[in-house]
């Protein structure tokens, strides 16, 4: 099976500069008013979509708006309660190690919207909330925006191991190994804030050691320069003796006055059990990302292809 990129939704690494995630929860009030509902969104999502890109021509930043909508296991099995449902989709569960917690949160649909201007951001959630407001509560509102040079809060260059965009499909879209779900993808969002003034008062040598890069130029240390735990050893996953990529991207949120600074990660997969293994590593080793962080929020989340959010548009998913 050939992957259809124009068939995915926005899935790659994009981070815009400015960037909205929000997670609703369904009232679960009238299972079947709001299967009616989501029916309907599924199509109403991609016109409010087209309509913004042509709208925000003005600005011109047509192009800038990039959007992924998902569903939570949970949602999925509710809304669809007789259809099939992902291979490797399944509802997250909390993971531990003897020092550190990656929580499970609530969540059954997401929304990952960025733009180049906050307007085209605002009106496009704006617009999602409106339509989806009678079913749905608020679980978190994250608002994140690009730093400097894209960089990752904590001053080091974000995404260096994401695939390039000409590849990021292979990595990001499911294929023929689950043809009902393929040019769909796994969506793993986690909230982390950090304590910046224990980060600051490090030394760059000590910071570098634990990302395993130098911080201006992004050069990767030889392997007896890094700390055992750093990042880019502890997120390296192999499979099989094969290196497996996502498609990450690292976002910044910030409410300086009240001292908390943090990152929203969001990791788009074709394999969920990639993903899984990636955070299961981190914990084993203790990465040094986690001796400055709390981890506030996780869930899984499937995002559909266009094709078939027309099909539930349709009424084909029951």
């Amino acid at each position: 099976m050939v992957l259809k990129i124009n068939q995915a939704q926005d899935v790659w690494k994009d981070v815009g500069q400015q960037v909205q995630f929000t997670v609703l929860k369904l009232k679960r009030q009238d299972p079947e008013k709001e299967r009616q509902k989501i029916r309907e969104f599924a199509d109403r999502y991609q016109a409010i979509i087209r309509s913004l890109r042509i709208r925000s021509a003005d600005l011109n930043q047509q192009s800038s708006l990039k959007v992924t909508f998902g569903f939570s296991f949970q949602a999925w099995t509710y809304l669809f309660p007789n259809a099939a449902w992902p291979k490797e989709l399944e509802t997250y569960q909390t993971l531990t190690s003897d020092r550190f917690t990656m929580p499970a949160t609530d969540g059954d649909l997401f929304f990952h919207i960025r733009a180049d201007n906050e307007a085209i951001v605002y009106e496009a959630q704006s617009q999602f909330r409106h339509f989806l407001k009678e079913i749905t509560t608020v679980v978190d509102e994250t608002k994140g925006f690009r730093y400097f040079e894209g960089r990752a809060i904590i001053g080091f260059i974000d995404g260096t191991e994401a695939p390039e965009a000409k590849d990021a499909a292979e990595y990001a879209l499911i294929g023929d190994e689950d043809p009902v779900f393929a040019n769909g993808s796994y969506a793993f969002a986690q909230k982390w804030l950090h304590n910046m003034e224990f980060w600051d008062h490090l030394k760059t040598e000590q910071q570098e050691k634990g990302i395993g890069r130098k911080k201006f130029s992004d050069y990767e240390l030889d392997e007896q320069d890094k700390y055992h735990n750093a990042h880019n050893i502890s997120s390296k996953i192999e499979i099989n003796g094969q290196e497996q990529k996502i498609v990450r991207m690292n976002v910044p949120f910030s409410d300086p006055a009240a001292g908390k600074t943090g990152t929203y990660f969001i990791g788009y997969a074709r394999h969920w059990k990639v993903t899984k293994k990636m955070l299961e590593q981190m914990l084993a080793t203790s990465d040094f990302l986690l001796s400055f962080s709390t981890i506030i929020s996780g869930q899984l989340f499937f995002i559909p292809s266009y094709d078939l959010l027309n099909q539930i548009s349709s009424g084909e998913f029951k």
